[in-house]
């Protein structure tokens, strides 16, 4: 039942149900590379990772050292005249794009730089501070508390400076003049800037699950990676991302991420829907997990698809099809016949739990992988290349 099934996902949709039936057209009589099994076992320690890809700071730059105010005294001559030395400058909070991190999850709340060293006797200007750079995943988007977007960081090396260093102040020395042979001022280190900002990720992963809560989408994930996401019979399991990555015999990896559930009315944000939408908006392709041993599966897909177009009209035009889990329960073989005549999109029948169809399905994700990177993209990756050189 389910080889017939699995033809009919690539051979039976007309172009015009699914954005995914062109590209199974286009690469259906190219050779699909083959996904490659982990032989490294999975870590058996309890801690694991989950992806973050937004996260709240505040930058605080680093202060003025002081001016000094003092007096040279020699054997010679006791009032050799001012010698007080100028305080060193504070440090800049610098956020810089490479391609060493993944995520915001080694960022911390507070970001503040080092302060400027005072100044000293016999001229001896305080040391300036480092400034305090701070690696960030390519393609980071800076918002101020406004919402307005004052950063871009979408190549290797790109910098912005979240907070500046004040300036240090001036010893009495420089404050010597022909009326003023002996001033008795000088000058405070000015404040660092204190701003606060919104790091986000433009893209997150390739892929995403999708799916209403306990549809399997972490027992899925777990399945064909090595990422190890919490599992158990209750909803809201996952509340944060989870990433995994799917090797091909191509060399290629793909990033697979594990949403969080949605629920019906997430887009007025029940259940932190808001904050759980903008994980999938920052997914290429969608793959939309239903329950196929509940009732009326297809009614759930609805409602996935009817948050997010409430949410943004964008992410419905996005590639994607359906994935049947839980196909080795004995309710699921009539409802998957049902579910397919009830949308407009390929159902692929899979089982995470005995690992039914899942090695069609990771050639189905490297189809809809491969659609999803457009040539506009890859041209205008190209053009802005050509511009830095």
């Amino acid at each position: 039942m389910w080889g017939s099934i699995l033809r009919t996902f690539v051979v039976r949709h007309p172009p015009a149900r699914s954005l995914l039936s062109s590209a199974c057209a286009r690469y259906s009589n190219q050779r699909v590379a083959v996904p490659l099994r982990s032989k490294k076992p999975k870590s058996s320690k309890p801690t694991t990772q989950y992806f973050v890809d937004s996260r709240h700071v505040r930058a605080v730059g680093g202060n003025g050292g002081d001016g000094c105010v003092s007096f040279l005294r020699l054997w010679c001559n006791e009032n050799a005249g001012p010698d007080g030395g100028d305080g060193g400058n504070g440090g800049h909070v610098v956020l810089q794009a490479t391609q060493d991190v993944k995520d915001f999850n080694h960022i911390t709340a507070l970001l503040r730089a080092d302060d400027g060293a005072k100044g000293a006797t016999k001229d001896c200007h305080g040391k300036n501070a480092n400034h305090t750079v701070v690696k960030v995943p390519i393609g980071t988007i800076v918002k101020n508390t406004l919402g307005k977007v004052v950063g871009d960081l979408d190549a290797e090396g790109m910098m912005f400076v979240a907070a500046r260093g004040g300036a240090g102040g001036k010893g009495n020395q420089f404050f010597k003049s022909d009326l003023e042979q002996a001033p008795q001022v000088a000058e405070l280190g000015a404040t660092g800037e204190d701003t606060a900002y919104a790091l986000e990720l433009r893209s997150m992963a390739h892929v995403g699950f999708i799916g209403l809560p306990n549809a399997g989408k972490s027992t899925l994930l777990r399945a064909i990676s090595r990422a190890r996401p919490k599992v158990a019979p209750y909803p809201f399991t996952t509340l944060k991302p989870h990433l995994g990555m799917v090797q091909y015999d191509d060399y290629e990896q793909i990033a697979v991420a594990d949403l969080p559930g949605l629920i019906e009315g997430s887009h007025k944000n029940k259940g932190l829907g808001i904050q759980f939408l903008k994980h999938a908006e920052r997914c290429n392709a969608l793959l939309f997990v239903v329950d196929a041993s509940a009732e009326e599966p297809w009614t759930h897909y609805h409602t996935l698809l009817h948050e997010l177009s409430m949410f943004s009209e964008e992410l419905t035009g996005r590639p994607r099809f359906i994935i049947a889990n839980k196909i080795d329960l004995p309710e699921a073989e009539r409802n998957v016949e049902l579910l397919a005549h009830h949308v407009d999109v390929p159902v692929l029948p899979v089982s995470a739990k005995m690992g039914t169809n899942i090695a069609e399905m990771l050639q189905e994700i490297r189809v809809i992988y491969e659609s999803s990177r457009t040539p506009e993209s890859t041209g205008d990756k190209t053009s802005k290349e050509d511009e830095r050189r």
